[in-house]
């Protein structure tokens, strides 16, 4: 299965108290195999815990807002434009410091990430085409 044209309304929505996330490719979504990719989109002056991904590269790429981003405890400030490389393993947070929602790309390598937020606790599943 390969879909080449992914719309936001095509994909779940995966949600949680900080903000939310529409993987628009990774293997169940597009059939791509080496990587994910998805849009998050984080409220205002909220943030997630320091946490990791075992195994697996992760990019950040700010489209819009500001905030606070922390790898492997080095913080910087996070504004458009900016890309943030997270090698295996390596600890890091990002928190909305602006007052609109900060809207960032993300890529896992290897996927895999996109699937365990699901069997978080404070996640819910949006199906695709609803409003969360």
């Amino acid at each position: 299965m390969n879909r080449y044209f992914i719309e936001p309304d095509d994909v779940e929505t995966i949600v949680f108290d900080w903000g939310t996330i529409k993987w628009t490719s990774a293997p169940k979504v597009s059939g791509s195999k080496r990587f994910s990719a998805g849009i998050v989109l984080m409220n205002p002056g909220k943030g997630h815990d320091t946490h990791n991904h075992p195994g697996c590269e992760e990019v950040l790429y700010c489209i819009s807002g500001c905030g606070k981003q922390t790898v492997a405890g080095q913080e910087k400030e996070l504004k458009p434009g900016m890309t943030i490389f997270i090698p295996p393993d390596i600890s890091h947070s990002t928190i909305n410091t602006g007052w609109e929602p900060l809207k960032i790309l993300v890529v896992f390598d290897p996927p895999g990430p996109e699937e365990f937020q699901k069997t978080l606790p404070d996640c819910k599943v949006i199906p695709a085409g609803k409003l969360p």
